[in-house]
């Protein structure tokens, strides 16, 4: 069962926290969402509230979702659902619904975003802010590396509206 907390009272170290664990992104409502797995992403303050910042790439479907949406919440789960997230990012929501085939409960918070009551950690994030990543700004030549398509993400930037954390 997820309650509400405060976003300046979540405890777990974020590197570990998206880098190791993984996330899932989340936008649409509750009848219509899609959700893919990411392990790129950051939580911080940015002009003065708590932010997190996704990071999406626009052949993703979710891309789509989020475009569309004035949020997208970031669902943190334990490893008991490992395999749930391997199949949310490497499946796409175009062939498959992946909820139903995952099992997750949609919930909904602030401006109808969705998220799934499984996950011990929540945000919800209020779109504030996107842009493209530009190669012509990567100062380290090693990051083009992620990029043999040139496929490069979309930054998104949402104030954290709401957070939720599992009573276990």
């Amino acid at each position: 069962m997820l309650h509400q907390i405060d976003p300046k009272t979540i405890l777990d170290n974020v590197f570990s926290l998206i880098g190791d664990q993984w996330m899932l992104i989340t936008a649409g409502n509750a009848e219509r969402c899609n959700t893919m797995t990411a392990s790129w992403g950051g939580l911080g303050v940015l002009w003065g509230r708590p932010v997190a910042t996704a990071y999406i790439r626009p052949q993703r479907y979710t891309y789509e979702f989020v475009e569309r949406s004035p949020a997208f919440t970031l669902s943190f789960f334990d490893e008991s659902f490992r395999p749930q997230l391997n199949l949310c990012g490497s499946k796409s929501g175009r062939d498959v619904d992946k909820v139903k085939a995952c099992g997750l409960t949609v919930q909904t918070g602030a401006d109808g975003a969705p998220f799934f009551a499984e996950a011990r950690l929540v945000l919800v994030c209020k779109k504030l802010y996107w842009q493209d990543l530009d190669p012509s700004h990567f100062l380290d030549s090693g990051i083009e590396a992620h990029y043999p398509g040139r496929d490069y993400h979309r930054m998104y930037i949402g104030a954290i509206s709401e957070a939720y954390q599992s009573e276990n």
